[in-house]
């Protein structure tokens, strides 16, 4: 499991949805348990920390199963789960967390589960009896598992606008590569491009979350995000290469922006800055010239070493385009026939025609 202190809200829940993800044997204690209206409270880890505010309780120690644990829950108390979630300590557990930590939950269960998500670091299931509700409770953060249809229609509905997003990425990352064949993309046209890409792995990476939450009921899911995700992350990583003024600092360009809030990344200033430009958009139609990693890569079978080598050699696309076979041939690991493809491919690119053609006529 991710390490708690030092993991992300969204890191850290992301691992617990893994552990309650449909298909596993404590969800299907969960929606046994919802479905016999009993309620419970578990406890999942940090049992030294736990033990410290607990009273009593029965000593099971037997392997984790749904059925156990559905049975364990007709008694009051809490049952304490050990951190690998394959055995059952204790059941009939009475907790008592420090009164004096604020909550914010009004019920006797879920008010113990709060302050004893605070006070440890144990993952703490509150199932309502009467509401038929599980929250997850971690260092004091809630969420609420919502029912697979629920998550399955937010999932397919997420699925649905990151196709549009990555349809319009891939448009807007097409009319890029003219304009840069053409030597005539400004900064305004590459801030316009990073955005859009932003937005779709973004939006990637919410339906990344419901697969988590779905478990087994989120494998077609899973192929669809494959499917229209495939090559975006490269493309997005790509683009930045090409422009950042200092080459180096990419990785930082792509946490920033992963930072930014919605606001923020829709602000063309703050992303040109960013990248290390002047965000006065009077400058946002200055004419750039890409290093030529993305275009190169769009060339098949062309090795991410040789792509490095042919950019640090020629320094920028144009100067890539113009050079002869014999220059490109010059260069470690490309060779004549290599040379030769990249020469083609590069005109294919520049004449508009997509990758994959070129892949096939060849």
């Amino acid at each position: 499991m991710v390490n708690r202190g030092k993991a992300t809200k969204e890191e850290v829940f992301r691992e617990v949805f893994k552990v309650l993800a449909p298909g596993t044997e404590l969800r299907e204690a969960v929606e046994q348990i919802l479905s016999g209206r009993t309620g419970a409270l578990i406890i999942i880890g940090d049992l030294p920390e736990v033990l410290k505010i607990s009273d009593g309780g029965i000593k099971v120690d037997c392997p984790m199963t749904a059925a156990r644990l559905t049975e364990l829950t007709k008694m009051d108390g809490a049952i304490l789960i050990d951190e690998k979630k394959d055995r059952i300590l204790m059941a009939n557990v009475h907790l008592n967390p420090s009164p004096k930590i604020k909550t914010s939950e009004t019920g006797m269960r879920h008010r113990t589960a709060e302050r004893v998500s605070r006070q440890t670091n144990a993952l703490v299931i509150a199932i309502s009896q009467r509401r038929n509700i599980v929250s997850l409770y971690l260092r004091g953060q809630k969420y609420v598992l919502p029912q697979v249809e629920v998550l399955l229609g937010k999932a397919n509905q997420a699925l649905q606008t990151l196709e549009r997003y990555r349809e319009r990425f891939d448009k807007m990352s097409s009319n890029l590569t003219q304009l840069e064949f053409a030597d005539a993309a400004t900064l305004a046209d590459v801030v316009s491009t990073i955005q859009r890409g932003e937005m779709a792995a973004r939006i990637a990476r919410e339906v990344e979350r419901y697969v988590a939450e779905l478990g087994v009921e989120g494998r077609l899911i899973k192929m669809q995000l494959e499917e229209l995700a495939s090559g975006l992350e490269e493309e997005r990583s790509m683009l930045i290469r090409d422009y950042v003024k200092n080459e180096k600092n990419s990785d930082k360009v792509l946490k920033t922006l992963a930072g930014f809030s919605l606001e923020e990344l829709l602000d063309p200033t703050r992303v040109a800055e960013a990248l290390g430009y002047d965000g006065d958009l009077e400058k946002m139609e200055e004419a750039l010239q890409p290093r030529g990693y993305r275009v190169l890569r769009k060339i098949p079978r062309l090795p991410v070493g040789v792509v490095n080598r042919i950019v640090e050699k020629f320094g920028s696309l144009m100067r890539i385009t113009e050079a002869t076979t014999d220059e490109l041939d010059d260069v470690e690991g490309v060779g004549e026939i290599r040379a030769r493809a990249i020469r083609q491919g590069l005109e294919r690119l520049k004449g508009g025609i997509g990758t994959y053609s070129f892949f096939l006529e060849r």
